[in-house]
């Protein structure tokens, strides 16, 4: 069985991929993977439901344009006609999203691993936003005057004696195996509350929560697991960094398989983009054109960012970019069907060896 590699849905906020490419990490991994796999081209998938977006729409006079349009809007200005998704784009709260995490809670709600009940909350007096304990003032109106509020929420149980976490969770190989992730992750309450007060998500007004929006954290799940069904995937991977799987790990519990359809994390680095123009004097040594330096960027060092999970250094970037260019000179002139079959396995068995491996790597340049 071969898994299909989804993008964690990237919060569509004020950034283009010009200006802020390591938003992008993610979705060009999913995409190299694929290939790799000879997978179809899969949508990129984006986070909308989003307090951020809640602010930034009202600032626009939100009344002349729906949310919805104005979310697609901004995601619509990330892309250069050139590099428009092949598979269009799917966010957090397309319809066929969003009839998949009813579907979802209303399976939740029969098996009792999640609730609906009434919970006292910390809530502001001027908006009635949900807000974090503390006394903080409110991200939604700035108020500072908030008050313990009891009202029906939807609630997930985590199940009792079964880690938030457990190895068929993260696509990897065993010696790779995250356990500190694992640890930090089940760090939470056993009582999970995923109805919010957000302007824009996923309505929960059919189970009688009017006003309530699902979670995003449960709903970025609910994203990746409707764009495999429609690609009709068994194994479903969300391409991730750990801190962001350790954010939301706990509240996808319950929400990691549908139909068949299984959902696992792969853990990927933070990539210096910053510094990429550094190699410059590099570049030009090597020769190198300008098609070749973005295969570098663009796919290489999000292959790189799944073998370093804890984020690639500035300065391994000029010896990245040698064991790159070894391999690219390397290139076989015929395929070699073995070392590609080779390079597939592994990657559908989430081991990383064969990127630092020249002729395994130069094997898979030669039909990307």
């Amino acid at each position: 069985m071969r898994p299909l590699f989804l993008n964690g849905p990237v919060q569509n906020g004020p950034f283009t991929f010009q200006t802020n490419p390591g938003k992008a990490v993610g979705i060009r991994l999913a995409a190299a993977l694929n290939a790799i796999l000879a997978s179809p081209p899969v949508p990129h998938l984006w986070n909308t439901a989003t307090l951020a977006g809640d602010l930034r729409h009202r600032e626009t006079d939100g009344d002349w344009i729906s949310r919805s349009a104005f979310e697609a809007h901004l995601i619509a200005a990330k892309y250069t006609p050139e590099l428009s998704p092949a598979a269009g784009t799917m966010t957090d709260t397309d319809t066929e999203v969003a009839d998949l995490a009813l579907t979802m809670i209303e399976n939740n709600l029969r098996a009792g691993t999640v609730v609906i009940s009434r919970e006292t909350v910390p809530t502001c007096r001027a908006c009635g936003h949900m807000t974090g304990p503390g006394g903080h003032a409110c991200n939604a109106c700035g108020s500072t005057d908030t008050r313990d509020h009891a009202a029906v929420h939807l609630v997930a149980e985590l199940a009792e004696g079964r880690p938030v976490l457990d190895r068929a969770d993260i696509h990897s190989c065993r010696r790779a195996w995250p356990r500190h992730l694992q640890n930090t992750a089940g760090n939470v309450s056993s009582r999970l509350i995923i109805s919010r007060t957000r302007e824009h998500g996923v309505d929960l007004a059919p189970f009688g929560l009017p006003g309530l929006v699902l979670d995003p954290r449960v709903g970025v799940h609910a994203t990746v697991l409707a764009a495999a069904h429609r690609l009709r995937a068994d194994q479903a991977v969300m391409t991730i960094t750990r801190n962001a799987a350790n954010h939301i790990a706990a509240y996808g519990q319950h929400f990691r398989e549908h139909h068949g359809t299984r959902l696992q994390y792969a853990l990927h680095g933070h990539l210096p983009y910053t510094h990429t123009a550094d190699l410059r004097t590099l570049y030009s040594a090597y020769r190198a054109s300008g098609v070749v330096q973005q295969k570098f960027e663009t796919w290489f060092l999000p292959l790189f960012s799944l073998k370093e999970k804890s984020g690639t250094r500035p300065a391994q970037l000029p010896q990245l970019f040698k064991h790159f260019m070894r391999a690219h000179m390397a290139r076989p002139s015929e395929p070699e069907p073995a070392a590609i079959d080779t390079v597939r396995q592994a990657v559908a068995e989430g081991r990383t060896d064969w990127i630092t491996s020249r002729r395994l790597l130069a094997a898979v340049m030669a039909g990307a």
